[in-house]
């Protein structure tokens, strides 16, 4: 553990071992998820995907033996565990089989084997197809586009510019759901096909002005232009949110402010909404 210090606060770091034998998506979101629940502790990662040979493991184990950390890992194959897991004894370090527990209750529960096939959730089914599909009507429905085939989303996420439409369409594409934004913009019309939509869940993104302001005066500076503009004005951004808020309780949308939210928050709150009008159906 390495101690250091910020300010008049004092961060302590840990190396952090992520060692799968796939992609390494899930070890990640587990490890940050759990990271995360330490106020002033950061973890130092170290990635190790698509492990799979004895070679490739022993160029894990040398790095943890240069950087003593926890390691927590995702393999399947017997003989990669038990390698692991006895050369991090060898070093004295925590590792943790992050889903042995799971797996066991599973395969205890249904009464079958579980087939230990590196990187199965990425299997190409159905499923798999359904996220492609998805992705690939998200980057056709960004911003407006491709209008007239609204009624073919899932869901229709409405607001105005900087209110994390884009990557939230993205994040709910990549559970499969077929997902397009719609921006409002000042002086613009609407797309027609909006107002006529039976099949796709509606959903108004706002955010609050100030935050707005804020967020796309950066915008500007990143992109190199001038902030002599309306798009940062104040009164106009308010305008903008309070016409935005006027048209979402017209349509009968419901609202997310995503003011104190992440994507991931904001793409559980409308997963939510969308489970309920599936169920009510």
């Amino acid at each position: 553990m390495v101690e250091h210090s910020s300010g008049a606060a004092q961060k302590r770091s840990f190396h952090f071992h992520l060692v799968s034998d796939a992609t390494g998506e899930t070890v990640i979101t587990v490890a940050r998820a759990a990271s995360a629940q330490f106020e002033g502790v950061e973890a130092v990662e170290h990635l190790w995907s698509l492990v799979r040979t004895e070679n490739q493991l022993k160029r894990v184990l040398a790095n943890v033996e240069v950087n003593p950390g926890i390691v927590m890992f995702t393999l399947v194959d017997d003989d990669l565990r038990t390698l692991l897991q006895e050369g991090c004894r060898t070093l004295d370090v925590p590792c943790i089989p992050l889903l042995d527990l799971v797996i066991a209750t599973l395969s205890g529960f249904l009464g079958v084997e579980s087939r230990n096939l590196p990187g199965g959730q990425h299997v190409m089914d159905a499923q798999y197809f359904d996220r492609i599909e998805a992705m690939n009507f998200a980057l056709t429905h960004d911003d407006g586009q491709s209008a007239v085939t609204l009624n073919d989303a899932d869901i229709v996420l409405v607001g105005v510019s900087r209110t994390s439409k884009t990557p939230t369409c993205f994040y709910l594409a990549n559970r499969g759901l077929k997902t397009a934004n719609v921006p409002l913009v000042p002086g613009c019309p609407l797309p027609a096909e909006l107002e006529t939509l039976a099949k796709p869940l509606v959903v108004g993104l706002t955010r609050g002005a100030d935050q707005l302001v804020a967020i796309r005066r950066n915008r500007l500076r990143m992109i190199g232009q001038g902030e002599e503009t309306e798009y940062i004005d104040p009164t106009v951004v308010g305008e903008e949110v309070k016409d935005a808020r006027r048209l979402f309780a017209k349509a009968e949308w419901p609202v997310i402010d995503v003011t104190r939210r992440s994507i991931e928050e904001t793409a559980a709150a409308i997963l939510q909404l969308y489970t309920r009008r599936i169920d009510g159906e």
